[in-house]
């Protein structure tokens, strides 16, 4: 799969994990460049991101110069690219995903048909995404995990659901941002796979509040990220990237951006209107159709899922039981 021509991350080096820069197929390692970039060794991901506008810049000037320490890709293993202070999850945000869901919920025997139920539930998304607001969750950095790490599926639960995602990485602080202003503040673009138990979803012992996302989204492992951070001016058209993810070889999920209700701007800028936004946070973007619930197929010990996203690389997920 083709590679990022230039993206930031952080690798399993012989002596330890390191922030790094990818080109050309090799690895920066970013405290071999301390001096030039004017940090202090050990260097984070985050740290870069914190002095994103500056240091990006410089990192391309230092990686142009070949100096420092390369590692060829094949001689390291990427681990998650940031350790986010705030993880802000977008949902029910692409259009086909929300009126499948629509469907399979649906009460299609009491004088619906599928298709009016799809008709329907269009007309409704039409309208949200004229007249409404995105849908904000948040998610806990404890769920983080590598692109390659093997998840753990928790003890005693049987749903669980893959929801492959583009996330936005912020590079600066922001806070009330407009739609127009939003994408200044965003660094770059990651993968990010929103894992969810289903069946902790609704609370049965207290229908009446609704939805239970800590439970159902955050065990250990449960967000794989990364591998890169791809900088938003190598990361191409934003509203037009790809998002697949195969389960043993299968197709599950293969949409596009275009489908979203609510576009990478519109969703940065709503929700700098409740956050302040702080540099290495992550805003997820929302799943496109192809869940697992869709597919009547959840997750089961010994799957291994690859997830894409046009430009930004892929990850490959081996998923196991409990023991």
């Amino acid at each position: 799969m083709p590679l990022p021509s230039f993206a930031l991350a952080v690798a399993n080096l012989a002596d330890g994990p390191h922030a790094v820069v990818l080109s050309a197929g090799n690895l920066l390692n970013l405290d071999s460049v301390a001096d030039s970039l004017k940090l202090t060794a050990p260097i984070s991901t985050r740290a870069v991101l914190d002095d994103w506008d500056r240091l990006l810049p410089a990192l391309r000037a230092v990686v142009a110069s070949g100096d420092g320490e390369w590692t060829a890709l094949s001689d390291a293993t990427m681990a998650a690219p940031v350790e986010p202070r705030q993880i802000l999850q977008a949902g029910a945000n692409y259009r086909k995903h929300v009126i499948d869901l629509a469907v399979k919920h649906a009460d299609i025997a009491n004088g619906r048909t599928e298709d009016q139920v799809r008709a329907e539930t269009a007309d409704l998304m039409d309208k949200r995404a004229a007249q409404g607001d995105p849908y904000f969750f948040i998610g806990l950095p404890s769920a983080v995990t590598g692109p390659y790490d093997t998840v753990t599926l928790p003890a005693g639960t049987h749903k669980n659901d893959w929801e492959l995602e583009l996330a936005a990485v912020v590079g600066r602080p922001a806070y009330r941002l407009s739609p127009e202003e939003a994408l200044d503040a965003i660094a770059g673009y990651t993968i990010a796979n929103d894992l969810t138990t289903r069946e902790l979803v609704f609370r049965r012992d207290m229908p009446e509040i609704g939805t239970d996302w800590l439970r159902a989204k955050n065990a250990p492992g449960f967000l794989p990220i990364g591998p890169w951070i791809v900088p938003k001016d190598d990361a191409g058209a934003v509203s037009a990237m790809r998002l697949t993810l195969e389960l043993e070889g299968k197709a599950m999920q293969d949409e596009s951006t275009e489908d979203m209700l609510f576009g990478v701007a519109e969703l940065v800028s709503a929700v700098s209107q409740t956050v302040q936004l702080l540099p290495g946070d992550l805003i997820l973007t929302g799943s496109p159709a192809g869940n697992g619930m869709h597919w009547g197929r959840l997750l089961r010990d010994g799957d291994v899922m690859t997830s894409t996203i046009t430009g930004l690389g892929y990850q490959q997920t081996p998923v196991v039981n409990a023991s």
